[in-house]
Protein backbone atom coordinates (compact mmCIF):
# COMPACT_ATOMS: atom_id res chain seq x y z
CA UNK A 1 0.00 0.00 0.00
CA UNK A 2 2.82 2.39 0.84
CA UNK A 3 4.48 1.59 -2.49
CA UNK A 4 1.24 2.46 -4.34
CA UNK A 5 1.06 5.77 -2.49
CA UNK A 6 4.59 6.79 -3.50
CA UNK A 7 4.05 5.60 -7.06
CA UNK A 8 0.94 7.79 -7.28
CA UNK A 9 2.83 10.77 -5.86
CA UNK A 10 5.74 10.23 -8.27
CA UNK A 11 3.37 10.07 -11.24
CA UNK A 12 1.80 13.38 -10.19
CA UNK A 13 5.21 15.05 -10.47
CA UNK A 14 6.25 13.38 -13.71
CA UNK A 15 5.59 16.41 -15.91
CA UNK A 16 9.32 17.14 -15.88
CA UNK A 17 10.85 13.88 -17.11
CA UNK A 18 14.53 14.84 -17.23
CA UNK A 19 17.18 17.47 -16.52
CA UNK A 20 17.00 18.85 -20.06
CA UNK A 21 13.33 19.72 -19.56
CA UNK A 22 14.12 21.34 -16.22
CA UNK A 23 16.84 23.40 -17.93
CA UNK A 24 14.49 24.55 -20.71
CA UNK A 25 11.70 25.51 -18.31
CA UNK A 26 14.12 27.27 -15.96
CA UNK A 27 15.76 29.17 -18.80
CA UNK A 28 12.45 30.30 -20.27
CA UNK A 29 10.93 31.40 -16.97
CA UNK A 30 14.14 33.14 -15.90
CA UNK A 31 14.43 34.97 -19.21
CA UNK A 32 10.78 36.03 -19.02
CA UNK A 33 11.33 37.34 -15.48
CA UNK A 34 14.54 39.13 -16.50
CA UNK A 35 13.06 40.82 -19.57
CA UNK A 36 9.91 41.78 -17.69
CA UNK A 37 12.08 43.16 -14.89
CA UNK A 38 14.07 45.35 -17.26
CA UNK A 39 10.90 46.86 -18.69
CA UNK A 40 9.41 47.21 -15.21
CA UNK A 41 12.53 48.95 -13.97
CA UNK A 42 12.11 51.61 -16.64
CA UNK A 43 8.52 52.21 -15.51
CA UNK A 44 9.44 52.16 -11.82
CA UNK A 45 12.28 54.61 -12.43
CA UNK A 46 9.61 56.99 -13.73
CA UNK A 47 7.48 56.35 -10.61
CA UNK A 48 4.67 54.58 -12.45
CA UNK A 49 2.17 52.34 -10.72
CA UNK A 50 3.33 49.14 -12.45
CA UNK A 51 7.00 48.54 -11.83
CA UNK A 52 9.54 45.75 -11.65
CA UNK A 53 7.49 43.13 -9.83
CA UNK A 54 4.34 43.68 -11.89
CA UNK A 55 6.17 43.42 -15.19
CA UNK A 56 8.14 40.37 -14.04
CA UNK A 57 4.96 38.62 -12.93
CA UNK A 58 3.16 39.47 -16.17
CA UNK A 59 6.02 38.09 -18.28
CA UNK A 60 6.40 34.92 -16.20
CA UNK A 61 2.64 34.39 -16.10
CA UNK A 62 2.33 34.74 -19.85
CA UNK A 63 5.22 32.31 -20.33
CA UNK A 64 3.54 29.84 -17.99
CA UNK A 65 0.27 30.03 -19.91
CA UNK A 66 2.20 28.91 -22.98
CA UNK A 67 4.59 26.44 -21.33
CA UNK A 68 1.83 24.47 -19.62
CA UNK A 69 -0.15 23.65 -22.76
CA UNK A 70 3.04 22.93 -24.70
CA UNK A 71 4.24 20.51 -22.02
CA UNK A 72 0.87 18.78 -21.88
CA UNK A 73 1.02 18.13 -25.62
CA UNK A 74 -1.50 20.68 -26.85
CA UNK A 75 -1.17 21.06 -30.61
CA UNK A 76 0.27 24.41 -31.63
CA UNK A 77 -2.88 25.06 -33.71
CA UNK A 78 -4.95 25.03 -30.52
CA UNK A 79 -2.61 27.47 -28.80
CA UNK A 80 -4.54 30.40 -30.33
CA UNK A 81 -7.26 30.01 -27.69
CA UNK A 82 -4.68 30.20 -24.93
CA UNK A 83 -3.11 33.29 -26.48
CA UNK A 84 -6.52 34.96 -26.83
CA UNK A 85 -7.13 34.37 -23.13
CA UNK A 86 -3.75 35.86 -22.19
CA UNK A 87 -4.34 38.94 -24.33
CA UNK A 88 -7.83 39.45 -22.93
CA UNK A 89 -6.72 38.97 -19.33
CA UNK A 90 -3.83 41.39 -19.72
CA UNK A 91 -6.26 43.90 -21.21
CA UNK A 92 -8.14 43.94 -17.92
CA UNK A 93 -4.92 44.37 -15.95
CA UNK A 94 -3.82 47.21 -18.22
CA UNK A 95 -7.20 48.90 -17.92
CA UNK A 96 -6.61 49.08 -14.17
CA UNK A 97 -3.49 51.16 -14.81
CA UNK A 98 -5.41 53.80 -16.77
CA UNK A 99 -6.81 56.77 -14.87
CA UNK A 100 -9.09 59.38 -16.41
CA UNK A 101 -8.99 62.80 -14.76
CA UNK A 102 -11.99 64.55 -16.28
CA UNK A 103 -11.50 67.80 -14.41
CA UNK A 104 -8.00 68.19 -15.86
CA UNK A 105 -8.88 66.62 -19.24
CA UNK A 106 -6.07 64.08 -18.77
CA UNK A 107 -5.71 60.37 -19.29
CA UNK A 108 -2.88 58.81 -17.33
CA UNK A 109 -1.41 55.36 -17.48
CA UNK A 110 -1.76 54.53 -21.17
CA UNK A 111 1.94 53.94 -21.65
CA UNK A 112 2.11 51.84 -18.50
CA UNK A 113 -0.88 49.80 -19.67
CA UNK A 114 0.78 49.35 -23.06
CA UNK A 115 4.03 48.28 -21.41
CA UNK A 116 2.12 45.65 -19.39
CA UNK A 117 0.50 44.45 -22.61
CA UNK A 118 3.76 44.20 -24.55
CA UNK A 119 5.47 42.54 -21.57
CA UNK A 120 2.84 39.80 -21.74
CA UNK A 121 3.61 39.43 -25.44
CA UNK A 122 7.30 39.06 -24.67
CA UNK A 123 6.46 36.46 -22.02
CA UNK A 124 4.41 34.51 -24.55
CA UNK A 125 7.26 34.58 -27.05
CA UNK A 126 9.69 33.33 -24.40
CA UNK A 127 7.25 30.59 -23.42
CA UNK A 128 7.10 29.46 -27.04
CA UNK A 129 10.89 29.14 -27.07
CA UNK A 130 11.61 32.14 -29.28
CA UNK A 131 14.20 33.61 -26.94
CA UNK A 132 16.15 35.68 -29.48
CA UNK A 133 12.93 37.30 -30.73
CA UNK A 134 11.94 38.05 -27.14
CA UNK A 135 15.27 39.72 -26.37
CA UNK A 136 15.12 41.79 -29.55
CA UNK A 137 11.53 42.76 -28.75
CA UNK A 138 12.47 43.83 -25.23
CA UNK A 139 15.29 45.99 -26.60
CA UNK A 140 12.90 47.67 -29.05
CA UNK A 141 10.34 48.28 -26.27
CA UNK A 142 13.03 49.64 -23.95
CA UNK A 143 14.14 52.07 -26.67
CA UNK A 144 10.53 53.16 -27.14
CA UNK A 145 10.05 53.72 -23.40
CA UNK A 146 13.42 55.26 -22.57
CA UNK A 147 14.62 57.05 -25.73
CA UNK A 148 11.53 58.17 -27.62
CA UNK A 149 10.43 60.62 -24.87
CA UNK A 150 13.69 62.53 -25.45
CA UNK A 151 13.17 62.63 -29.22
CA UNK A 152 9.47 63.46 -29.39
CA UNK A 153 8.51 66.84 -27.92
CA UNK A 154 6.14 66.65 -24.96
CA UNK A 155 2.69 68.23 -25.04
CA UNK A 156 3.11 69.11 -21.36
CA UNK A 157 6.11 69.93 -19.22
CA UNK A 158 5.40 67.57 -16.33
CA UNK A 159 6.45 63.93 -16.26
CA UNK A 160 2.94 62.41 -16.20
CA UNK A 161 1.79 59.42 -18.21
CA UNK A 162 -0.70 61.35 -20.38
CA UNK A 163 -2.32 60.39 -23.64
CA UNK A 164 -0.15 62.72 -25.69
CA UNK A 165 3.12 62.60 -23.73
CA UNK A 166 3.55 58.81 -23.49
CA UNK A 167 6.40 58.89 -20.99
Amino acid sequence: MQQEFWTAIASEFSDIPDMATIAVISARLSLAAFLGGILGYERERKARSAGVRTHMLVAVGAALFVLGPLQSGMPIEDMSRVLQGVVQGIGFLGAGAIIVRRSQHQVEGLTTAASIWVTAGIGVIVGLGLEATAILSAVVVLIILAVVPFVVPHATTDNSDHTETHT
